[in-house]
């Protein structure tokens, strides 16, 4: 067998298979990593050697990066080689009894508010005393935490992770939301959202019904029990809201869960990823003083709507998390007045629907990384009296926007041995920000992108946010 990838994921792979007896080779074409595994006394090879020799392997199991129209897939599927991916191979050996009874997986994804509805969802299983692991693109593989005693699992997926798992059908799965992402990896958004749909394939389907790509997928489910949420009144068969409880009328009649007031994360996107969580915690008969319980006691993690600091009357939330447009708008959306951090890699998305549903809370806008002249363009057409200062890493530029100039540029160019590119840029960014904004007012890191143009991931660019913050003078 044949396992495409070193990285977290690889490893688990390759764990599982040689627990089963399986002879695998790793493929990777970082020679570093090779060697790692080949000093472990595991072959290895790397992607063109591999395409050479694929119809030599029974099954490619590839790590979720790689895209359909990566060489090695492509290679696999032309020689008649079945690709899966690790959730794949998951649920086969789970379902086989390989690690015991069967587990019931509890499923979420969705473009925005993925890691805090699964988040919320493992509080309410562990509140009601039921055994569960909380896993997938959350905390650890499945394959690792199969080995776990456990009754349900907390899953977390995504896209990439659903192309490769053709065979899941969960306990219960929720689509929280469809918006233009990974475009450069689906090519189409139509197939973006097939992926998603994955976690509909099992005995209860869960959408939310306010995002109408979701709604669609869920209609268009075949599953035998579907469930909406909505933020407004829910009819029968659905979650909702009613005089400031949630309420469930999908699994009960009218059952009060919990005070909308209890929620930690801010704005509608935390009602509606408590609702998500409630439905599917409610489809396995966790009861609703459990479901209160968690959610009083939960907190936002880390870069997700993360108040850093007051400062000076200016309130500043690190959002890292917000790699998309749609998780940005979200982010937006909970506040009143904001000067928007944004920018990074757009990965195919348009900002422009964004930038127009939120140009009335914008009161200024700091643009980084190497789409920020895109997110420049949408401001320019939906946001044009919002002042604009875009931080350039490496050109002699510096200038601030004033009242007579409303777009102008800023960067941080002198070159440091003591900082990276991120650092220095986040601290420009910063500082524009603080100019920009006033009392009362919220700085929100909430890029609309991902981080590796100038950082190493959407942890590092929130840390160097917070960071920069807290040298505020």
């Amino acid at each position: 067998m044949l396992v495409a990838g070193g990285g977290v994921t690889g490893r688990a792979v390759l764990t599982a298979l040689a627990e089963i007896g399986a002879t695998a080779t790793l493929c990777d074409d970082d020679p570093a990593t090779r060697q790692q595994f080949a000093d472990a006394g595991t072959a290895t090879v790397d992607s063109a050697t591999a395409v050479d020799h694929i119809a030599d392997h029974a099954l490619l199991v590839v790590s979720p990066g790689f895209p359909p129209t990566a060489p090695v897939p492509v290679a696999a599927a032309a020689a008649g080689v079945p690709v899966w991916g690790d959730i794949e191979l998951a649920w086969r050996l789970d379902q086989a009894g390989r690690y015991g009874p069967p587990r019931r997986w509890l499923t979420v994804t969705g473009t925005n508010g993925k890691t805090t509805t699964t988040s919320m969802l493992h509080a309410m299983l562990v509140a009601a005393g039921r055994s569960s692991r909380l896993c997938g693109n959350i905390g650890d593989p499945v394959l690792d935490v199969l080995h776990e005693p456990a009754e349900l699992l907390a899953v977390e997926l995504s896209s990439f992770q659903l192309y490769w798992a053709p065979s899941l059908r969960p306990e219960a799965g929720v689509v929280l939301n469809i918006a233009d992402d990974h475009l450069d990896w689906h090519g189409t958004f139509a197939d973006y959202a097939a992926a998603k749909a994955g976690v509909l394939r099992g005995r209860v389907a869960m959408a939310g019904l306010d995002d109408p790509h979701a709604a669609a997928l869920l209609s268009a489910s075949t599953a035998p029990r579907r469930v909406g949420f909505r933020l407004g009144e829910p009819t029968a068969g659905e979650l909702g809201v009613h005089d400031g409880m949630l309420v469930d009328r999908a699994f009960a009649d009218d059952l009060p869960l919990a005070a909308v007031s209890s929620i930690a994360v801010p704005g509608p996107v935390g009602v509606l990823d408590a609702l998500a969580a409630a439905a599917l915690a409610r489809s396995v008969d966790v009861p609703a003083d459990a479901i209160a319980a968690a959610l009083a006691s939960f907190r936002v993690g880390r870069h997700r709507a993360e108040r850093v600091a007051v400062v000076d009357q200016i309130t500043y939330v690190d959002d890292s998390k917000a790699t998309n447009p749609h998780a940005a708008e979200a982010s937006l959306l909970a506040y009143p007045r904001v000067v928007w951090i944004a920018g990074g890699l757009l990965k195919g998305a348009s900002v422009d629907e964004t930038v127009a549903r939120v140009a009335s809370r914008l009161v200024g806008a700091v643009l980084i990384g190497r789409d920020r002249a895109m997110v420049a363009e949408a401001l320019s057409r939906h946001a044009p009296d919002v002042p604009v200062v875009q931080v350039i890493a490496g050109e002699d530029v510096d200038m601030h926007a004033t009242a007579e100039s409303p777009v102008a540029y800023a960067t941080k160019v002198a070159p440091s041995s003591d900082e990276t590119i991120g650092a220095r840029v986040m601290n420009a960014a910063v500082a524009a920000a603080r100019e920009l904004a006033g009392p009362g007012d919220t700085v929100l890191l909430a890029p609309a992108g991902a981080s590796f143009d100038q950082f190493t991931g959407y942890a590092d660019r929130g840390d160097a946010f917070a960071a920069a913050v807290r040298a505020t003078p």
